[in-house]
Formats: C-alpha cells, structure tokens, sequence
C-alpha cells in the first residue's frame, strides 16, 4: 500500500454520503445495473440496494468497471420489503416516475436521508412502490423521446443530489460511521485479506489504519494455518 494509495482511499472515504442511496426496481440488463453503480460511486454514495427481477439476478460485475468493490450493494426479496427498510431508516422516497403528480428532478430535497427509486426497462417503477413514494420526480424531456435510458436518468439525478449536497457543505467533512469507516478501510485497503476472510467464515485481522497494513500480517496466517490444519503445527 503506497502512502498515495492509502491518502486516495481516505480522501474518498471522507466524502461517501451514507444516508443517500439509489433503488433499483427489478432493473435486469447488466449494463444498466452496471452503469448505476458506476454513477453511485461517480457521485459519492456508499451504497445501491436491488430488488432483482423475477427471473433472478445475473452478474455485472465483469462490466461495472469494478465500482463494485467501492459501492456496497444489497438485495431486498420485495420492493415492499425495500420500502419497509428504507422507511425504518427515516428516508424519503423519491420515485423517478412519469405521472400527474410528477415534479421536476431538481425541485426535490436531496440533502435530507433518501432513496432514489429507478423502474425497470420496461414497466418503471411499481405500482406498489410508486404508491408508497413521497414524490414522484421526472426529467424534463424537449425532444422527441419521452424518457432516458434508466441508467442515464439516474446519472442525472445523481448528479443534482451531488449539486444540492456541495452546496449544503456534505462533502465538507466525514459522515460515515466509524465502525462503517474502518470497515470499509480494511476492505478496500487488503482486499484480498478480505476475500480471504469472508469465503472462510474468519474474523478479519488487526489492522493499521493508519498505514493500511496489517499489524503483523505473517503471525497471523501462521496463527489461521495452525487452526486451520492443527496437525502440521509444530
């Protein structure tokens, strides 16, 4: 880890918006998914959550120009499930939807806690969800088009929250938890520690963050080894 690696991470991890995220509505081409998260960590947001499609989800990571390892992302079985814990959080909904109680895209607040909620190729946003929003937001069209690509509406929209939130001194100073900081630290710092953890059910090892190093990084692995394979310890 070069000291301008480590200054890199920590000067992105010092702008990420943990209480600003986007919701995809059963999106399902992966070079739309990907695309989303590109302009999640484009525009400073810790996280995307999916509801999949019925069909299930297929991978984007090989095209997501691996912003994948810098945005988390979590599943919801339902959209209603992904209302209920949004709604748990105290977050606005913002449903990127064509109807008669649609406003325009910059008249919304995007410095209170919210999700923006963007529909599949298809249908849009649910029923059920569009019901469920606080505001229904659309992007002013005047051409002969009557919508975008969903990945480039949701880069649009991203892009004016990212406005609002540098006007309102956001990006000014940490808002991540520091559990979530360090966390996020490590994980980006060692990936392949981590990698290593996960797929073995390990607790992650004591770690500098100062440095970005692991704190005795070979005592370590001896000690994993030998628990691992207690018959060749010594």
């Amino acid at each position: 880890m070069t000291p301008e690696r480590l200054a890199r991470i920590k000067q992105i991890l010092d702008t990420r918006q943990p209480d600003i995220t986007v919701l995809t509505d059963q999106v399902h081409k992966p070079r739309n998914l990907s695309a989303i998260i590109r302009s999640c960590d484009a525009f400073g947001l810790a996280s995307m959550h999916a509801v999949w499609p019925s069909e299930g989800y297929r991978a984007f990571r090989k095209t997501a120009g691996g912003s994948f390892n810098w945005v988390s992302t979590q599943t919801h079985a339902t959209m209603a499930d992904a209302v209920d814990h949004f709604r748990g959080q105290g977050k606005k909904l913002y449903a990127a939807q064509l109807s008669e109680r649609a406003v325009d895209y910059r008249e919304v607040d995007y410095t209170v806690p919210c999700a923006v909620i963007m529909g599949n190729e298809v249908d849009g946003v649910s029923a059920g969800a569009a019901e469920q929003a606080d505001e229904h937001i659309v992007i002013p069209m005047m051409g002969m088009v009557e919508s975008l690509n969903v990945s480039a509406a949701c880069a649009i929209i991203l892009a004016e929250a990212q406005r609002q939130r540098k006007a309102a001194g956001l990006f000014d100073r940490r808002r991540l938890p520091e559990e979530d900081y360090l966390r996020l630290l490590f994980s980006w710092c060692q990936p392949t520690v981590k990698r290593y953890c996960d797929d073995r059910n390990l607790p992650y090892p004591p770690f500098d963050p100062e440095t970005g190093e692991l704190i005795d990084g070979v005592g370590w692995m001896e000690g994993v080894r030998r628990q691992r394979h207690p018959h060749l310890a010594p």
